[in-house]
């Protein structure tokens, strides 16, 4: 059965009618003046947030409805001191799983099927006989390549919703194809081998069977690149007559690509793959945070955002107009954006 959501957040007028699905961020059962329980639920879509309140069977409807439950809500919205609220006249708890969380969450704007086809293509075009047998490998995992397609690539700062770590692997490696262009001395099998395989760690750093999403116990204790090497290691004990040196040079793009140990990096690239792996993770990175800011800006010309703490500076960009209730990768910056409705992808 093929889920369908026609009534997202940021679109509710005053006065509408509303039965549609939402996602539960917060629930918090209290009590009127008067004694009478009632229920207060932060909701949201992909496009953004909207409070609910439960005025009749409170108390009955609360399990329903915990933090992370998809529900399906009637009611009307209504506005009050100035912001729109759905009185909820009714909700029943709706089970939901894989792609459609991205109707609830922040979500790659880029089309999924095409981004995986184009990047197995990619994966095919490798000359190496067993670099390609190695990604190949990858592919294969069914468990391993669905989380892959879906996984965000970070928490926060770039990708950091759902699709998003296809896309930024992707965009690394249409960057790595373009550069062995220009620089021939590469080894573009190498080098894509880098681009692929360098986050695959993100399928087990996040937990993200429900939402809030956020960090696995192995993700905390071990980090994105130790179960990288981890999961490399696997695949290339599974093939036979793996050139050892061939695993040895992947695996160090791979605990390599963060370019200093300072930011997490076990080594530092000592090969100029590893270099370029760095410089191009570091481009789609920053690219991919400038997108978003430029998303959160109103449309225009150039202008100043709020200061950025995690680069230590103010950023000057150009605004895109809004994408309405499409999915859309933005999310709220690190610091001071004011007035979005676009929700957090970790609650």
């Amino acid at each position: 059965m093929t889920l369908e959501k026609k009534q997202f957040a940021a679109d509710i007028q005053d006065n509408q009618e509303v039965k549609d699905l939402f996602l539960v961020k917060t629930a918090r059962l209290a009590e009127t003046k008067a004694g009478k329980p009632f229920l207060t639920l932060d909701l949201m879509d992909r496009t953004g947030e909207v409070v609910g309140r439960v005025w009749d069977n409170a108390e009955r409807l609360a399990p329903l409805c915990p933090a992370g439950a998809v529900v399906l809500l009637s009611g009307r919205a209504q506005l009050y001191k100035g912001v729109v609220q759905l009185s909820v006249t009714a909700l029943e708890a709706v089970t939901i799983g894989g792609a459609d969380w991205a109707f609830f969450l922040p979500a790659t704007s880029a089309d999924i099927v095409s981004m995986e086809a184009e990047l197995v293509a990619l994966v095919k075009t490798v000359d190496d006989k067993d670099i390609r047998r190695l990604l190949l490998a990858v592919v294969k995992d069914q468990a391993l390549w669905a989380a892959f397609r879906t996984a965000p690539a970070a928490k926060t700062m770039h990708h950091a919703y759902i699709g998003g770590l296809l896309e930024h692997t992707l965009g690394l490696c249409r960057l790595a194809v373009a550069v062995c262009r220009l620089y021939p001395a590469l080894n573009r099998s190498l080098l894509l081998a880098g681009a692929v395989l360098h986050d695959l760690g993100k399928v087990r750093e996040f937990s993200f069977d429900v939402p809030p999403f956020d960090y696995s116990e192995q993700g905390r204790l071990l980090g994105h690149m130790v179960i990288a090497l981890e999961l490399i290691q696997l695949k290339v004990a599974g093939l036979q007559d793996f050139p050892e040196r061939t695993a040895t040079m992947v695996k160090h793009l791979v605990i390599s690509h963060h370019g200093c140990h300072e930011f997490g990096s076990p080594a530092v690239p000592m090969i100029r793959e590893a270099f370029v792996l760095n410089f191009l993770d570091d481009l789609d990175a920053k690219m991919n945070y400038f997108d978003r800011l430029s998303r959160q800006a109103p449309a225009g010309d150039y202008q100043w955002t709020e200061y950025q703490r995690s680069l230590e500076r103010f950023l000057f960009v150009t605004g895109h107009p809004a994408q309405g209730s499409g999915p859309s990768p933005c999310e709220p910056g690190p610091a001071g954006e004011q007035g979005q409705r676009q929700p957090s992808l970790w609650g």
